[in-house]
């Protein structure tokens, strides 16, 4: 049994990086002795709760000062943005002065320049984005990748286990490092539903944190389409409102008090999630280049018709359909509309990003890193 630390920058977003942070924790737990070292503001049993996950057995580690940054990062989030990479900065900071207590990292915060073997798993790089040609650095990449980032070297090193939710982002990394990690897609279980396919309601579920990136007012559009091209469908806007993105969340509820066919919910429990996915027939994600989708991934999951925009890992999750991915606002509406009017039910494996595969895939890469 292993001394193993699990780097998560924050669980305050609420989103597909969290949930496999947990799924992490909750794998390697039953193996090694675990400790998740994270400046959050959420409780990271609160957070396991509401998404399935049992922490049970996971010490919870909060650097000095960790929650007075995440508080005051959110506070400024409106106006600065989520600062992930600073978060990440501190976080590493803050772990080195207590990386010789463990025998190996695992950070499900992207890559990191860490002095201990570690397993790397990269949602999108988050340092040195200047290097890319459409990358986005912000004003502060180059002190955030000079405190924190991993040299090329070492990423291509023996003590490093690159990992990477999708092909896509793999390809990013590689571009960006010289080094292409294995790909090991998200946890997604197979949703357990009780209604048939045809027995659903008509209408669409939109899944994600409401913030900016999500683009969820392009679904509230995409469904006013839709209904302008002769179907009736309704939608459910279901996601975490984090204080940072209060004031989206706002817009996003007034755009649906609008609409008598639109609905927000927000911070839902699993349960009512679950019992949305299971009697609604589609699902609708509108964040393009999104880095793998977990909401789209829980569409298929739950045995819905998905779409999504044509760009980044969520083309792999719904196995690049021309029929399901569009460039356009216009092109979803269509799309949407004429599945709709055929009535053609779903035909994806519900089973693609079972839990258990994840689980064993993250023990069997610390395994290798301890031995």
């Amino acid at each position: 049994m292993a001394r193993v630390a699990v780097l998560h920058n924050t669980l305050d977003f609420q989103g597909g990086a969290d949930a496999v942070c947990l799924a992490t924790c909750e794998a390697l737990a039953s193996a090694h002795d675990v400790t998740l070292v994270t400046a959050s503001e959420t409780e990271p049993a609160a957070l396991a709760d509401r998404f399935g996950y049992d922490l049970d057995g996971v010490t919870v580690r909060v650097p000095p000062g960790g929650r007075a940054v995440a508080r005051a990062l959110s506070a400024a989030a409106p106006r600065v943005g989520p600062q992930l990479a600073a978060r990440s900065a501190f976080l590493q900071r803050s772990f080195e002065r207590i990386a010789d207590r463990f025998d190996a990292a695992v950070s499900t915060a992207n890559e990191l320049d860490l002095s201990v073997p570690s397993v790397q798993y990269v949602h999108y790089p988050q340092f040195r984005l200047g290097r890319l040609p459409d990358g986005d650095p912000g004003r502060l990449d180059r002190l955030w990748s000079r405190l924190s980032a991993p040299s090329d070297a070492a990423l291509a090193g023996p003590d490093v286990t690159l990992l990477a939710n999708s092909a896509w982002t793999a390809a990013v990394v590689d571009r960006l490092y010289g080094t292409r990690p294995a790909v090991v897609h998200p946890p997604v279980d197979p949703i357990e539903c009780g209604t048939p396919w045809g027995d659903r309601e008509n209408g669409i579920v939109t899944v994600g944190r409401l913030a900016p990136d999500k683009r969820l007012l392009d679904a509230i559009r995409i469904v006013d389409g839709v209904r302008e091209r002769g179907q009736r469908v309704h939608l459910h806007v279901v996601g975490s409102a984090p204080r940072a993105y209060r004031d989206y969340a706002a817009r996003i509820a007034a755009a649906a008090a609008e609409r008598p066919y639109v609905t927000v919910e927000r911070d839902v429990d699993r349960d009512r999630l679950e019992t949305l996915l299971c009697t609604h027939r589609y699902g609708l994600n509108t964040k393009p280049r999104e880095h793998f989708g977990m909401s789209v991934a829980e569409y298929v999951a739950a045995g819905m018709v998905a779409f999504a925009p044509d760009s980044g890992g969520q083309r792999e999750v719904l196995d690049e359909r021309e029929d399901r991915l569009f460039g356009s606002v216009s092109e979803a509406a269509d799309l949407v509309s004429e599945a709709v009017g055929e009535a053609d039910p779903p035909s994806a494996a519900r089973d693609r990003f079972a839990r258990e595969r994840f689980g064993a895939a993250l023990r069997d890469a610390v395994d290798r890193t301890v031995d």
